[in-house]
């Protein structure tokens, strides 16, 4: 046997699931398609939020809390930039569900999170514009990954711990036997006792390798930076941020070493092609045009335009993850489809998978939420 682990994806989950099982002592081999930290994933951009009252769902919380501590040790381990606490707000309607879900899982769980008005959040942060009636809750211990950084630490870190990583190596098959499983690429065969598929934004291509399939959207989004008066958007003086109206999601960040503030559309976009490229910034009017509208009423001392870039999600239909073994593989682990929400976790998700292929086979976290069987063609 080559390996205890091999691990199809070395993103963000498999990365880190890679450093946890490689600390281990567990001799584990990364393959991907590319060389990660890289342009074709959903890690693209620099930064990521982190939260914890979460207003995806209480379900959340639990892990989010859990991440935070990871990212914190990884910060200690690393000499790149992990985290920036620059706190998060999130403002939409009262009665909206994401707020209601921010309050209710704050209150659950006694997180430092503070209810504030309209009027209070232009008073304290000039640099909002926020309708009538809208409240704000603040998280002060939450904030900023730098993503691109996280995965480049977790990569050096895996490496130090004796994981060996294939970049720029598409997998070609997958065979998955009683006590084993062989994977092949375009040049070399390895085998292991264990798989962790993480594929990304390649895992609707590559699941039919396991012989799954599921109802996963790739979806291209794009992401833009503003001109910026950095004594209003600093970071020690402006929060993360995200905006829920009736009909759309935005999200945003101060400005990180005068780099502007960075927006982003969360809903939306258009289905991606994942056999091409994919498609430039400014391919489509919206690219500039949905966040310029929303920075120009609701972010309004930012400048111009700067610049914009583009990375994927992979949607599943209720947009909650997938965290599962294979319905009828033990030792074959399945992650994906984290739907544009998914890195602030992928510290805690590299956790949980690697809990999954060692010991017992379970994980501290109720992970039924995120089962396969709730899709209809898994039995």
């Amino acid at each position: 046997m080559d390996f205890d682990v091999i691990i199809v994806g070395a993103g963000s989950m498999g990365m880190a699931a890679g450093y946890y099982l490689a600390k281990q002592g567990k001799q584990v081999l990364l393959i991907d398609s590319h060389n990660p930290p890289h342009s074709e994933g959903s890690h693209h951009g620099e930064t990521r939020i982190i939260r914890h009252a979460y207003g995806e769902g209480e379900s959340y919380v639990k892990m989010a809390l859990r991440a935070q501590v990871l990212w914190n040790e990884l910060q200690e381990l690393s000499e790149e930039e992990i985290f920036i606490n620059t706190g998060v707000i999130n403002i939409g309607p009262l009665h909206s569900t994401f707020i209601q879900n921010v309050i209710s899982s704050a209150e659950k769980y006694s997180l430092n999170v503070k209810r504030i008005t309209a009027e209070e959040i232009q008073q304290r942060w000039p640099g909002f514009s926020v309708p009538e009636g809208y409240i704000g809750c603040y998280e002060r211990d939450s904030g900023v990954l730098m993503s691109e950084n996280c995965i480049s630490a977790y990569k050096t870190e895996a490496i130090k711990q004796g994981a060996i990583l294939k970049p720029n190596s598409p997998v070609t098959s997958i065979d998955v036997f009683e006590d084993y499983v062989q994977v092949k690429t375009e040049k070399d065969s390895y085998t292991a006792k264990s798989l962790i598929f993480t594929p990304g934004a390649g895992s609707r291509k590559l699941l039919p390798l396991l012989g799954l399939e599921l109802p996963l959207q790739e979806v291209r989004k794009t992401f833009s930076w503003f001109d910026t008066d950095e004594e209003i958007y600093r970071t020690d003086s402006f929060p993360a941020f995200a905006f829920e109206f009736s009909t759309e999601t935005f999200y945003g960040f101060p400005s990180i070493k005068e780099a502007g503030v960075k927006i982003g559309r969360h809903d939306g976009g258009q289905p991606r092609d994942m056999d091409r490229p994919n498609e430039p910034f400014g391919t489509y009017e919206d690219d500039i045009k949905d966040v310029s509208r929303f920075a120009e009423r609701y972010i309004h001392k930012v400048g111009q335009h700067r610049m914009g870039k583009v990375c994927t999600y992979t949607n599943t239909p209720d947009e909650d993850f997938i965290i599962d073994k294979h319905p009828n593989h033990d030792h074959v682990v399945i992650a994906c489809g984290f739907s544009g929400h998914g890195f602030k976790f992928s510290s805690v998700v590299g956790e949980i998978l690697s809990e999954l292929v060692t010991g017992d086979g379970q994980t501290m976290f109720d992970i039924t939420p995120f089962s396969l069987k709730r899709f209809e063609k898994i039995q």
